[in-house]
């Protein structure tokens, strides 16, 4: 597949479907090689119940760092609770966890930026490209407002790292829509965003925001200037 090509004939030629069309429609054309990934936030939640409430045949998977927060097991559970549908997980190597920990200490992501990309790396990226080994098409739950890195996304872009197509099908709603939906449709969601979580990731790495500040402000808030991302998604302002 030219995942150029592609990606750029999906931009051109579904503008006009809406986002459960262009779900139902990818689906039909890459069956068995399409996944969404999901971390139980807003977006996500929006993503996983338009798949799951209209029975699209897509895989959804999560990461399982070892470090989220007790509302992120229970939102996932409350999400297979609610849906009577499988959320298939993936865990980190434990080979190299172990080897990580032993070696640096549970906090070594504090001590320095290659620290916490190490630690970003071994527990997200790994698995991630487990997860998307032998698929076609990605899709994320990101949104162009969440941060200048991704203020220039696409709707459909290639992601070179994984040599996959990404779809971000939710890339021009606000954070104010989203959460509209989630209300409106009952959606289950993290207990943290009313305690003013918006970016939710592992706990040590995850504060809340304050008014005013950044949407990302609030992950690995000791850091000033790295771009606040792990590496999960090759964003073309990174």
């Amino acid at each position: 597949m030219d995942l150029q090509k592609t990606a750029g004939n999906y931009n051109s030629q579904l503008n006009e479907l809406s986002i459960v069309e262009k779900l139902t429609y990818l689906a039909d054309q890459h069956p068995g090689k399409i996944v969404f990934t999901t971390s139980f936030g807003y977006e996500d939640q929006v993503i996983t119940d338009m798949i799951f409430r209209n029975d699209i045949d897509i895989r959804v998977i999560t990461l399982d760092t070892g470090r989220l927060f007790p509302e992120t097991y229970k939102v996932f559970n409350s999400t297979i609770e609610r849906y009577k549908k499988t959320i298939d997980v993936f865990f980190p190597p434990a080979a190299e966890v172990e080897a990580m920990v032993t070696k640096k200490g549970p906090f070594s992501f504090y001590e320095s930026l290659e620290n916490r990309k190490e630690c970003c790396y071994i527990r997200k990226v790994i698995p991630l490209k487990r997860a998307l080994s032998g698929n076609e098409i990605w899709i994320t739950g990101l949104r162009a407002s969440q941060s200048d890195n991704r203020k220039n996304m696409l709707h459909f872009e290639v992601d070179e790292g994984n040599q996959i197509v990404k779809f971000n099908p939710l890339m021009d709603w606000s954070l104010e829509q989203t959460i509209e939906y989630v209300k409106e449709n009952n959606v289950p969601y993290n207990a943290l965003h009313d305690k003013g979580f918006v970016s939710i990731g592992c706990q040590p790495c995850t504060r809340a925001i304050q008014p005013g500040e950044d949407f990302r402000a609030g992950r690995w808030w000791w850091e000033q200037s790295s771009g606040k991302e792990c590496g999960l998604h090759s964003l073309k302002s990174e």
